[in-house]
């Protein structure tokens, strides 16, 4: 996605296809409140509990939780051996570009046949356990609210256990990302498609 904007974060943002996407259960809740990007964080924190080993758990969700199986590399760590916070962005980013293309909606198709794109608005991340080297991680996204022009989504990367069943996911990384639909030429905001918004909540 194209990022004219990023408050917290900076850089290009990267796509992946190296994994196959899958979906988890719809959850029903009502949507958050009209508060801040961390107030919101806080009521919205989905797939994990904030604290290690609690069980996993999902809340207030406008559509389905997408997952998305991420390798931690050496490229994605700092010089002390665990990844470097600006990386988990790369992350989310490779999350929603693929929970988009589950939803058979193509960046590059989409702006060539509407003119318009999706850009990076605001996002708001908080840290709660480091990923290191080779760690499988399970990166998700979550629509949580829609606008006129915006969408808001949760993301979530999560320490996938070594062996099925063993314990329950760890939630290390959390943020809210919301995205703007704007003209590709002028940046100017226009109204999301109808059609695009009944894609994304199906």
């Amino acid at each position: 996605m194209s990022q004219p904007s990023i408050r917290g974060s900076a850089g290009e943002i990267a796509s992946s296809t190296n994994s196959k996407p899958h979906e988890a259960a719809r959850v029903n809740a009502p949507a958050p409140n009209q508060q801040g990007p961390q107030d919101r964080l806080c009521r919205t924190a989905g797939a994990a509990a904030p604290s290690g080993g609690s069980e996993p758990h999902a809340v207030g969700s406008v559509g389905a939780i997408f997952q998305w199986p991420v390798r931690v590399y050496w490229e994605d760590t700092d010089a002390g051996g665990i990844v470097f916070y600006a990386n988990y962005l790369k992350f989310f980013e490779r999350s929603r570009t693929e929970w988009l293309r589950s939803r058979g909606i193509g960046q590059q198709q989409l702006k060539d046949s509407t003119g318009c794109m999706f850009v990076v608005t605001e996002t708001t991340l908080r840290y709660h356990r480091p990923a290191r080297l080779d760690d499988a991680l399970i990166v998700t996204s979550r629509m949580i609210e829609t606008g006129r022009a915006s969408l808001t989504l949760n993301h979530q990367a999560l320490l996938k256990p070594e062996q099925p069943g063993e314990h329950p996911a760890t939630l290390l990384c959390e943020g809210l990302t919301r995205i703007g639909w704007v003209h590709g030429a002028s940046l100017q905001p226009r109204r999301i498609p109808v059609s695009i918004l009944d894609s994304l909540k199906n």
